[in-house]
Order: structure tokens, then sequence, then C-alpha cells
């Protein structure tokens, strides 16, 4: 039955729709990082308005945009730079850092305030994938009859999709070709894929009469990459291809049908040779059993015979009134009678053949209990069984100790087969719910990434990260009480999954 479960659940699995479409929280928590750039010319107490672009957060306190979004702060002294976040009440000053035109790329620094950092993805771009731009286009907003106050203000960004056209690049750097609708203002946003990842920061789109179709030229990670390794930034990648939550659970059910499979060819396997094991000890039985009863009753016989001749002897001696010789001859006999009834009585039964069964001990399945993973561990990540949107696929340490302590400062919570946590941490927008199964050594990381009022929800929940380990009721009851509270903030589907095969070893510290 369990295994018929399981079967439908690929069939299911498998029948929904793994085209590579954008999942929409992911998107959502890719523009949390973009802000609007204004140019704000002051003229004493008069604050005029000059242009805007966008840009997105490539560290905490310090944005990436396109150089001709910022060029005329490095000709006009009165103008100043605004960092309109998204999100929030806040709005922040800059200044540029790094400037480069001939790739269209500057840097600002925050003069203050941090912001969610973007992931790029590192690898090799498709042709034809699904792709969106995010930004402020400026027609939006005339649209919308927005004034200088509002311009200034928090306000949600914009997202257009399109598709990528590779084979065609910029003649002056490298580009992404693609077909996501740009508008002024667009300019120095991120184009991102369906997993929230940055390909490249939209520069310019060709101009159309209103009859032709509308391209977008975004600046490669190549270009961005040099860019920012110049500038002294180290930016967040990753190389794992995007896919959704779906095509994940779909690979993670074919995947455990097949090690179902296995592990039912396994068994069968373990029973036929146990079967096998047990036809031959009961085989060996039988033939020791028989051998020994025969052996016993010859023996018995023996017996038998010298005792009649004993008793014979006793009986002549005493008849020729030698009674001495005779009572020797007499009680030597029957000592010897004695024996052999005894051990005709005594031999193996055919009933004791199975209690001299004896069967090999089966190694084959050892099983593991919650303190067989006590000390170092190395969990190595399970591509196939994870969805990464922004971290790359690298080994971590796990240190297990009885009764749930991770790493000396992590309380675990028991949680029907396995031990749980979730954690809050204070200098990061993200939710990590972690999970350990003793049993089969499998950790698994999921991942949320909040927006900024749900994320100040889940704060408010309690005063901090929880550190500490120990069996004390009240931190139990804290930890236990935060992942419910969660439960309720948080969307069923996290941004990222990430599934870890642990096993006993220590992780090699890294080369600096």
């Amino acid at each position: 039955m369990v295994a018929l479960l399981r079967r439908l659940a690929l069939i299911l699995a498998l029948a929904a729709p793994l085209s590579a479409r954008a999942e929409q929280q992911d998107i959502a928590a890719a523009a949390r990082g973009v802000v609007r750039v204004v140019l704000v010319a002051t003229n004493g107490s008069d604050a005029y308005f000059v242009g805007h672009g966008s840009g997105f957060a490539v560290a905490p306190d310090k944005i990436i945009t396109n150089a001709h979004v910022v060029e005329l702060m490095r000709e006009e002294k009165n103008l100043v730079i605004g960092v309109i976040p998204s999100e929030g009440t806040k709005t922040y000053g800059g200044k540029i850092i790094a400037f480069s035109a001939g790739n269209d790329l500057a840097l600002i620094q925050l003069e203050e305030g941090r912001l969610p950092v973007s992931t790029f993805y590192a690898g090799a771009v498709s042709d034809g994938q699904h792709v969106t731009a995010i930004g402020y286009p400026g027609t939006v907003d005339r649209a919308q009859g927005l004034g200088l106050k509002q311009l200034v203000e928090p306000l949600g960004t914009v997202k257009t999709s399109g598709n990528v056209s590779s084979g065609r690049a910029s003649q002056n750097f490298d580009t992404v070709l693609h077909t996501a609708p740009l508008a002024a203002g667009n300019s120095g946003g991120p184009l991102v894929d369906d997993c929230g990842r940055v390909l490249g920061v939209n520069s310019f789109g060709s101009v159309s009469d209103g009859n032709d179709a509308e391209f977008g030229f975004a600046v490669s990670w190549r270009e961005i990459a040099s860019f920012l390794r110049q500038a002294g930034v180290a930016s967040l990648h990753t190389v794992v291809p995007c896919r959704s939550m779906a095509e994940a659970d779909a690979a993670e059910a074919a995947l455990t049908q097949r090690e179902d499979a296995r592990s039912e060819q396994s068994e069968r396997a373990r029973a036929d040779a146990r079967e096998a094991a047990i036809n031959k000890a009961r085989d060996t039985a039988e033939r020791d059993v028989i051998s020994a009863r025969e052996n016993a009753m010859a023996g018995a016989a023996v017996l038998l015979a010298l005792a009649v001749l004993g008793l014979g002897a006793g009986g002549l001696f005493y008849s020729q009134g030698r009674e001495k010789r005779a009572t020797w001859w007499l009680a030597g006999g029957g000592l010897l009678l004695f024996g052999a009834i005894g051990l005709f009585f005594l031999k193996p039964s055919f009933s004791s053949i199975d209690e001299r069964i004896q069967l090999p001990e089966d190694k084959s399945v050892t099983g593991n209990n919650a303190y067989a993973w006590a000390g170092d561990n190395i969990c190595r990540v399970d591509v196939n069984r994870s969805r990464l949107t922004i971290s790359e696929p690298n080994d971590i340490g796990f240190h297990w100790a009885e009764g749930g302590c991770v790493d000396g400062n992590t309380q675990y919570v028991s949680s029907g087969t396995g031990w749980q946590r979730a954690n809050v941490p204070d200098d990061h927008g993200f939710v990590t719910v972690s999970r350990f199964d003793p049993a089969t050594g499998m950790l698994r990381v999921q991942r949320w990434l909040p927006d900024i009022d749900t994320m100040a929800k889940i704060r408010a929940l309690g005063d901090g990260p929880i550190k500490g380990c120990g069996s004390d009721s009240t931190l139990l009851a804290k930890i236990a009480s935060l992942q419910s509270d969660l439960a309720a903030l948080l969307p069923a589907q996290p941004n990222e999954r990430i599934v870890y095969h642990c096993q006993k070893g220590r992780l090699a510290p890294a080369v600096r």
C-alpha cells in the first residue's frame, strides 16, 4: 500500500508542469533588494528632480547601477544621490565609489542603512530562457501622475518578463539580449531568472517605431564580476541552475521510488539469503543429531554387551563359591547396564534440531540512532533533491551531541522521527528551518525570504536568536513555540530547500 501511494505521488509530481516559469515569491524576494536611484539638484532650500534610474544591492551598504544613470554627478557639483528602497519607510543618501563608463557600471556607497543583497547567477545563460526585468520605468510613474514627493518615497517595483535571445551582444561590452520590455528608469535594475538570481544589469533597449519588436540589453555577469572585483566587493553568486520547487519535488519522488525499489530488492535478497542459511543450518543440525543418536545407540549396545558379560561372569564366579570376585563382576556388570540404559535414553531427540540451528549474525542492517552521530560530521549537498536559489552547494560541518545540541550552541527539539530547529538571524532578511533525521543522516534546510513587514512580525516573536543548548523545559518550549508561530506567518513553500547527506568526519579548514 505504501509503495502504491509513493508511485501515485510520483505520477502526480511528474504530471505537474515542469517548464521553468518564475516562482512569484522568488521574484518578489529579488525585488526587495532593488532601489530607485534619484538625482536631485539643490539650490539653497529648494530641491529639483533631475532624473532617476534603478539599482540593486550587491552588499548590504552598496548599490550597483548604470554609469549613465549617475554620470551627471561627475559634472554637476550641486547634485546629490538619493537611494529609495522598494519597501519600508526610510530613504538613504549615497556617493559614487566606483565608475566605469566602458561597461556602463557604477557603484554607490550608502551613507547609512542596510538592504537585502541580491545573488548573481554565474553560470551559462540559456537561449530562450524566461527572464524578468525589475526596476522603476518612468513611463509607469508618468502614467500614475507621480510627483517629486512620491518619487523619493519607498515604492514597489515594476516587473516585466521576456526571454533571452542569445548570440547577439552589444559591440562595446558583453551583454545579455532579451525581450523583457524596458523604459527610461529601468537602467541599472536587475535582469533575473525564475529563481530571482541576477543575470545582468539592464543598460539600454532597442528603439522601436511602434511596429518593431523591442529588445533590451543587460550588462552580463562577466562584466559585473570584473567590475566588482576591481572595486573590492565580494558578491553573492551561484552556478546551480534554476529549477522550480515542482521539479525538485518530482526529482525527489523519482529518487525515493528508485531507493525504495533498491531497498525492496535488498530486503528480498537478505530474506532469501537468510532462508538459505536456515535451511543449511537445519540440514547440518539434522546430520549432527542423527550422527549423535547413532553413536549413542552404538555405545549403548557396546555397554549392554559388556554388562551381559560382566553379569554372566559374576554369576559363574558365584556358582563356584568365589563370592568376592563374583561381587566385583556383578557390580561392574550392573554399572555397565545402567550406563547402557542411560546412554540409550539420553540420546539426542529430533526435537532438539531447532535448538542446534546456528545462524550467522545479520550485519546488513545496522541502523542509526540519535547517538550514532555524536561528534563531528560532514554534510554534503544532494543537488538532485535540493532547490538552491541563493546558496552554493557547499559541504558544511555538523557537530551533533546527545540531546539535539548542534555545534555547541544551537538546540534542536525532537519532532516525530527527527529533530527540528528554526532560526531568525538578526542581520539577515531570511528565516531558516532545519530538520535532522538521525535514522538516515539526512539534514534538510529550508529558507524563506519574507518581505520587510513579515520579517518585522517574525522578529517581534522573540528578543533575538535563541542561543545555547540544554534540556531545560523553558528553553525547549521557547524553541517549539517559535516554530509554531513561524508556521502561521510563512508561506507553505520556501524559497530554498537544501538537502544534505551527513557522514562521520571533520570538515577540512578553508584555505586562506
